[in-house]
């Protein structure tokens, strides 16, 4: 059995260290469709657009940033409930209800970008 502490100074280290981590990858990702957008690739015209999200790289940098956002999303809001509702039963709907909804976000953002 795996004696888990629910409190210390090491518990809010890996909410933080992915809280940082995923805006990093946001910020990089919003650099590079700023370039793309400002024309250093080229956004003239739709077949452009479709030639430049058909590449494989940009597929996978732009589902992993959707990732990160999601997963940056999860950790403020699921810090949110538990810090201002305090009712254990609302608590435990609402992180349910936004786990199923950033899950369903997720699923839906696989079948955007590779679909």
């Amino acid at each position: 059995m795996v004696n888990r502490k629910l409190t210390g100074a090491h518990y809010g280290l890996r909410d933080w260290a992915m809280q940082r981590i995923t805006a990093v990858v946001m910020a990089v990702y919003a650099v590079f469709f700023l370039c793309f957008l400002v024309g250093l690739s080229g956004a003239e015209n739709y077949s452009q657009w479709q030639a430049f999200f058909g590449k494989i790289w940009v597929k996978v940098f732009t589902q992993v940033t959707f990732i990160a956002a999601f997963l940056h999303a999860w950790v403020g809001i699921r810090d949110l409930w538990m810090d201002y509702v305090k009712p254990f039963g609302l608590r435990l709907l609402l992180q349910a209800a936004t786990i199923v909804w950033l899950v369903g976000c997720t699923v839906y953002s696989f079948y955007v970008i590779w679909g």
